[in-house]
């Protein structure tokens, strides 16, 4: 870690509570009282140890940040001797008030949950806001009451291993998610040393590769399958039909056909702008759309009453996952709703010429460098539209008509 991050300035502008370091084993402490003063950390025989060198300021019984950084080296000297440094304040009596109880190291659980709330406004949606504190509370319960500074790789792979391979996604976020935490601590002070839970270089040596685990695919209705389903689900008419309709065509994820309002189509040209917030790769996503959508758009305006194409039971409200994945299993068992974005791709892929890169674009999938994905904008709509157009005839007849030479 740098030396000297801090200065007189800085020192005197933090106000929130916590451990900042200065580098070299130097912090200020803030407390919840708003005091301030100085304190050493270091590890002797593998135990962290902490000395107090004073309280803040320019009096005789203070230290300045410079006054500070020489105790440091004074201590950090006796260290390197062998030798154990003696505290350098005074001892405490029964007349000094008891610590503020924001100097101690937080709890894992605590310390967690303050940073969810702290970060959340940068997340997408509020369904990622409680997945964070869905999984920590639910797999940290082995940390949850343990200070931040004793959790050691073992505690993170104890928490890890009974789900790495059965739950490989869900460990993989959770990984992610606690290094983040302790990364936090460490830069408020209360850790020092290697992250246990990091990945490059630590547990990646530990653990199974990624791409050797079940990665937990989504069950995906077989291509040759979707024209005989598409009959049974087309028979139905209510509005969880219309929209499982509308995704296979548009092989769009659930959450963006449930979630699409009317602001984001524009019928004239037969086109549905799917905002960036509302996307998983964050940014905006183009779809054309077929005469099979437009009708879909169209039986949808004779009964609107919301914002959303597709409203659920709740008044200014749109469907819930659960209520698709209902529809879909009393139709046809063993499969998802994701799944039918893979339907689309395998179908593309065995039974069309259309090239990789538009029938990943058709998914909002990321392909090639910056350089290739401007180079291709100009053109990708329209090819994409040739695709969602052979995709209606497929899904509706079964006849795969076109391909990418033919229709270009």
């Amino acid at each position: 870690m740098p030396i000297n991050q801090l200065s007189d300035k800085k020192v005197q502008s933090i106000k929130a509570p916590g451990n900042y370091p200065d580098g070299g084993n130097l912090y200020l402490r803030v407390r919840g009282s708003g005091s301030k003063s100085f304190i050493v950390k270091a590890t002797i025989e593998k135990k962290q140890r902490e000395w107090t060198i004073g309280p803040y300021g320019t009096a005789e019984h203070q230290f300045s940040l410079a006054k500070a950084r020489k105790q440091r080296d004074e201590i950090m000297a006796a260290i390197r001797a062998g030798l154990t440094p003696e505290p350098i304040g005074k001892p405490a009596t029964k007349n000094v008030e008891p610590e503020d109880s924001s100097d101690l190291v937080p709890l894992f659980g605590r310390f967690a949950l303050e940073l969810v709330t702290q970060i959340e406004s940068g997340f997408r949606n509020t369904k990622h806001r409680e997945q964070w504190r869905s999984t920590l509370k639910t797999y940290c319960t082995s940390i949850w009451e343990k200070p931040v500074d004793q959790i050691t790789t073992d505690d993170v792979l104890a928490i890890l291993r009974p789900i790495w391979s059965s739950k490989a996604e869900t460990a993989s976020r959770l990984r992610g998610r606690m290094e983040r935490v302790l990364n936090a601590a460490k830069v408020r002070g209360f850790r020092s040393g290697e992250n246990p839970a990091a990945w490059q270089g630590h547990l990646q040596l530990l653990l199974p590769k990624r791409q050797k685990l079940q990665r937990g695919h989504h069950s995906a209705l077989p291509f040759k399958d979707l024209p005989g389903f598409w009959e049974k689900l087309a028979s139905l008419d209510t509005i969880a039909s219309a929209a499982l309709q509308f995704l296979i065509l548009t092989a769009a994820r659930s959450g963006e056909v449930r979630g699409a309002t009317w602001e984001e189509f524009d019928l004239e040209k037969r086109l549905w702008t799917v905002p960036a917030s509302r996307m998983k790769a964050g940014r905006e996503h183009l779809v054309p759309l077929s005469e099979s959508c437009m009708n879909i758009l169209r039986r949808m305006q004779e009964i609107r009453h919301s914002t959303f194409v597709f409203p659920g039971a709740r008044e200014a409200a749109p469907l819930s996952d659960m209520t698709l994945s209902k529809l879909l299993h009393s139709l046809c068992k063993g499969y998802t709703v994701h799944g039918f974005r893979s339907t689309f791709r395998d179908w593309c892929g065995e039974k069309t010429d259309f090239s990789r890169e538009h029938a990943e674009a058709c998914l909002a999938h990321t392909i090639g460098s910056a350089v290739e994905r401007a180079y291709r904008r100009g053109n990708s709509l329209e090819r994409r539209r040739r695709i969602m157009n052979a995709w209606e005839v497929f899904t509706l007849t079964g006849w795969s008509p076109i391909g990418e030479d033919e229709a270009a």
